[in-house]
Formats: structure tokens, sequence, C-alpha cells
């Protein structure tokens, strides 16, 4: 990786050196000119694009943080890799941006981002940021913060539409992932759950497993993540779920460990995390990334946009012109 002895330090050392060190411009050294970045709530392209909207939520959280908590990646120096990089940030809601006027209340969500990047440039990117946990940290609802980035945006007709595929462009990065046993047995158990296996987790899971949702919610145990697991599938029932992207690595001093980026693509027709179906037709762009044991898996961390998702269910219903609450 040039001046970075590995594809673990350059991914930490540019993130460090972008969002702590507010080296802006150097965006223009390490990603593509004509970058992809697809997001849960839209398609980006360009880097003077990830540029303004790096400063815009700095000015929004000035002492924004981005603690990296792993880095699992596959492919070489000659292919490119694809990096999937788990982060921890946080950051204090000073500024006016995205979440409206400033409410003094401070955030702390996972985010993952898949980054191809080859002879040190990141040219196509697929991010999940846990925008539902952000929100509810600030005191909004993710429904009425949905509601209110309709309303901000210019109403039904105007608003930004949330990413769907039909609508993304080909990128450089056409791989899938690699051959590592981890990585297919994440993607095997994401299926299972998916085809309402839900007792896969007991016979699959440590039951002393932690996992760590959106929403910036978190439990124990096999109890916990069935009724999570449950609550999403349950919304979107007849929803296609299908596997995009897979890794799965052993490296030395660490437990073995995979990521996955998933999505469902279908209608809202069942009742669960997203209230009352409405017959929408929803996108969710999910990325898991999980750790384990000698009895199972003992660490899972997934992510999907719930703000996005309410966007996307508030378009079709039209239920777009009541603005959010403020916090209380």
């Amino acid at each position: 990786m040039g001046s970075y002895s590995d594809l673990t330090s350059y991914i930490l050392g540019i993130t460090e050196e972008i969002w702590e060190g507010r080296d802006l411009t150097s965006l223009r050294r390490h990603y593509g000119a004509d970058v992809l970045m697809r997001f849960p709530s839209g398609l980006l392209r360009g880097n003077q694009t990830v540029i303004d909207g790096t400063m815009a939520t700095l000015a929004e959280f000035p002492d924004r943080q981005l603690l990296g908590d792993d880095v699992i990646w596959s492919g070489s120096e000659e292919t490119g890799y694809l990096s999937s990089h788990r982060i921890i940030t946080n950051g204090t809601h000073t500024g006016h941006g995205e979440f409206g006027p400033p409410t003094g209340r401070r955030f702390e969500v996972y985010v993952i981002a898949d980054c191809h990047a080859k002879d040190e440039v990141i040219d196509d990117e697929w991010l999940v940021r846990d925008f539902g946990g952000i929100a509810r940290q600030l005191g909004f609802d993710p429904s009425e913060h949905a509601r209110d980035r309709i309303a901000r945006e210019g109403g039904h007709n105007a608003a930004r539409r949330p990413f769907h595929p039909r609508d993304d462009v080909a990128g450089p990065y056409r791989g899938t992932g690699n051959d590592n046993e981890w990585g297919a047995r994440l993607a095997d158990l994401l299926a299972r759950i998916m085809d309402k296996d839900i007792a896969t987790i007991r016979r699959d899971y440590d039951r002393a497993c932690r996992v760590e949702h959106w929403g910036a919610r978190g439990g124990w145990s096999w109890a916990w993540s069935e009724t999570d697991w449950m609550r999403l599938r349950a919304s979107f029932p007849s929803a296609k779920f299908e596997v995009h992207h897979r890794i799965g690595r052993e490296d030395p001093g660490r437990p073995p460990r995979a990521a996955v980026r998933w999505s469902l693509t279908g209608t809202h027709d069942g009742p669960g995390h997203f209230g009352t179906p409405t017959g929408a037709e929803v996108y969710v762009m999910g990325i898991t990334h999980a750790e384990w044991g000698p009895h199972g898996l003992r660490r899972e961390y997934s992510l999907i946009d719930e703000v996005s998702i309410w966007k996307q269910i508030h378009l079709h219903t039209g239920a777009h012109d009541a603005p959010a609450a403020a916090p209380a």
C-alpha cells in the first residue's frame, strides 16, 4: 500500500487524516475524481461532492470522531482491495445541518463502509450509517425525522429519493469478495434468518452473544437477536433477500470474522419495525459484521438506515407535510 504498511493502516490512517485532521483537501488524493458513493439515502458521484458533504457534517458536528473498530478486507495490490470498515462515530450537535437547528445533544453510533481501493485511491463505496440511532439520540423519532427531511427538501415531488438499485451506476469494482469459509458461513446464516428459520440463531449463535443493531440498540443472548430480526423481516415478509458481497478472514490474534453486504427489495406488506403495512416499495441496504468463538457466533453488528426506509414509506403514502417535533 505504498506509504502505508498494509490495507488496515491505510484505511484507518486516511479516515483519521480526513476527519480528525480536518484535511478535507486530502480527499482529492484519496478519492477518485468520479468516485461512486452509495448510501441508503441516495447515490453520489465525484470527490468534490464527498468534500462538500464531509465539510457540512463537520460544520454540524465539529467535534466528530471516527474510531476504527475493525477492517475486514479481501483482494490484493494487483487487483485492488475491498475493505469493510466498521467505525464508532460520535459528536455533539452544535451546528445547523441535516438534523436542523442545534440541539446540543451528543450521539454515538456505528457506521460500516465498504470501499474499493487501488493504488491508494478509493473509487467505489457503499456506506451504511445508523441515522436512526443519531436521530434518537438527538431527540427525534426516526419516522418523524424522515417526514421533516421530505418537507425541508421541498415536499413529495422535489424530495431526494433514497437509493434503489434501478438508479445505480456500474463502478470499477465488480467483485463479490472471497471464498473464505467464514464469509460463506455468515452469508448462509443471514439467508436462513431471512428465510424465516429463526431457530438458526439458537443453533449458531453463542448463548452469550452480543448483538449491535441499527437504532443504536443492542442486546445479549438469543432472545434479543431473534426478536429484532423477526421484526425486521416481518415488516417486509415478501421482500427478496440478496447477498451482494461477502468476506471472511482469519488473522493472527483475531477471532474468525466476516463481513456481508446484503439487501431486501420488496413491499412494506407486514407489521414490525416499521408499523402498519403501507404497500410502499422499499429497498433496504444492509451490512453485517460477525466474529466467532468456540461456541458459535459471539459478536454481530448489523446496520440499516431506518430514516431512509421511513422516507420511502412516507413518499409512498404522502405523509410528508407534518414537520418533526422539536426535541424534548
